[in-house]
């Protein structure tokens, strides 16, 4: 049997062995009897010493120009295209997603690079005229400083890309602990970065576990800013800790999403949206649908053909070439999601299909769930409230668009909403009054493209948005900018009487 790799963490240009000389198990969830490779399990020595580099290469690092850091993310974006299958193969191993899904997920890192290092020629400000004469007046972007990058394990290149790329653009350095299930896909990401050139200690990687790294990066007095992705539960407990020191954070965090089917949608678009929205990923997206907002005149023949179809998907490894739906990302949410099931069975919705692990042939040793879907769900019930993050979805029935708004809506989340009709006014009723950050017409509610802001509202994150131009506001600061040319000095608001 190979033996397993050894990967180490990224400190100062360096690769280095934690100091707690302990490693953890990367195991393939479709058959965990294989390690994909061993990772540092670090602690906060290790996590202090990759902030000290990055507070380091600060210094010089934020006075490059611009368009010279650019010019790196531009050559990573070249050699990521390159190295693109052999390392959306390594994902799948380390997370399960099918192939087809995890060369997306490179894809839209090599999406984000390219977008976003067109920013190093833009990133603009403004300039106004002034109140008074001769002078003039600007604002101008300025970097954080060093910034605690924390990821989780469902899009472990995509969503690291939306950190690293805009937080290094701006002139930031940065430290990441990606999530213990997804280490490698962030290895590659940053050692394709180091190819590019990019100087040492600007980017530093540290594995390990929320408690062990994730914390003492938070609370570190030299980090600048968090970014994080992942649960509602650990977003909150970042809050706090950057509470006591104001310090900038942003939180993109969970959904339950929401994809409205009227009564004049084309049934069978809407199929391919739902089957692709509920069970891409198997379910393990924040912008998965997880509830189908069904009309009453649509909702009996929508309900027996989405069951068929989930019916049809085929489990499995997500390198073979005719897998539809992997495995779930660890025992543990298998077991959550088994539970959310239960809890469904309990308050009384009906199962039409799904509902159990599947351990048969080669699926045997993998954490493999079988699509599981609800009918006959109220709004008010915990599987239509509470994000399960798994393939388990919630079919309720609604009279009215009205009706399918205010269930979509009455949720703690606002992340992603789609609805389906053929109808421009209802079209642009529904774009108008769903209160989440995406909105997709005659579409599922997964896709997000790099160039528009990504985001939801309430308890899915704290006003942040990543992607497109408004990830430079996280990863900037304002700064404004006042040049008096007149040799006397001129009082705003007080030497500028109105003209008679």
């Amino acid at each position: 049997m190979a033996t397993a790799s050894v990967y180490k963490n990224f400190v100062g240009g360096r690769w280095e062995a934690s100091a707690t000389g302990k490693t953890f198990e990367n195991r393939n969830p479709a058959n965990t009897g294989e390690v994909v490779g061993l990772f540092q399990r670090s602690n906060a020595d290790d996590a202090d010493r990759a902030v000290q580099a990055a507070k380091a290469a600060f210094k010089t690092w934020r006075l490059v120009p611009a368009p010279k850091r650019a010019e790196i993310l531009f050559r990573a974006g070249q050699l990521l295209i390159e190295r693109k299958e052999s390392y959306a193969r390594e994902m799948t191993r380390e997370m399960g997603k099918p192939l087809p899904e995890t060369r997306g997920d490179v894809q839209e890192a090599i999406d984000m690079l390219f977008y976003t290092a067109g920013e190093g020629r833009r990133m603009f400000g403004h300039t106004t005229p002034s109140e008074l004469e001769n002078k003039f007046q600007m604002s101008v972007r300025q970097p954080v400083g060093v910034c605690a990058l924390i990821t989780p394990w469902n899009f472990p290149m995509a969503i690291p890309s939306w950190k690293i790329v805009p937080a290094l653009v701006c002139g930031n350095t940065a430290v990441i602990k990606p999530a213990t299930d997804t280490p490698l896909s962030v290895f590659h990401l940053v050692q394709t970065l180091v190819d590019a050139g990019l100087p040492e200690g600007v980017m530093n990687v540290v594995a390990g576990t929320g408690k062990d790294v994730g914390e003492p990066l938070v609370t570190h007095p030299d980090v600048d800013l968090v970014s994080f992705t992942g649960s509602t539960d650990t977003g909150r407990r970042i809050t706090k800790l950057c509470a006591p020191t104001i310090k900038k954070h942003s939180l993109e965090m969970g959904g339950k999403n929401p994809i409205i089917v009227m009564d004049d949608a084309d049934l069978e678009l809407a199929l391919d949206g739902s089957i692709w929205s509920a069970f891409g990923t198997t379910g393990q997206r924040c912008t998965a649908a997880s509830r189908i907002i069904m009309h009453e005149a649509v909702a009996d023949s929508f309900t027996e053909q989405f069951v068929e179809r989930a019916k049809r998907l085929r489990l499995g490894d997500g390198l073979r070439e005719d897998t539809d739906v992997g495995p779930l990302i660890n025992e543990a949410q298998l077991k959550k999601v088994h539970q959310y099931v239960k809890i469904g069975q309990d308050e009384g919705a009906e199962l039409l299909c799904g509902g159990t692990q599947v351990k048969e042939g080669d699926l045997a040793k993998g954490l493999f769930y079988a699509p599981t879907v609800f009918a006959g769900v109220k709004p008010s019930m915990q599987i239509a409230q509470e994000e399960i993050f798994g393939p388990v979805l919630s079919l309720i029935k609604v009279g009215s668009l009205e009706e399918a708004v205010d269930v979509a809506n009455d949720v703690a989340y606002g992340l992603s909403a789609s609805v389906f009709t053929p109808d421009v006014s209802r079209a642009m009723v529904a774009v108008r009054d769903l209160y989440t950050g995406i909105v997709y017409v005659n579409a599922g509610t997964i896709g997000a493209e790099v160039h528009l802001p990504f985001g939801g509202t309430k308890g899915t994150g704290n006003g942040h948005r990543e992607a497109g131009e408004a990830a430079l506001d996280i990863f900037s600061e304002w700064k404004a900018v006042y040049v008096d040319y007149s040799g006397r000095l001129q009082r705003a608001q007080i030497d500028n009487a109105p003209t008679q």
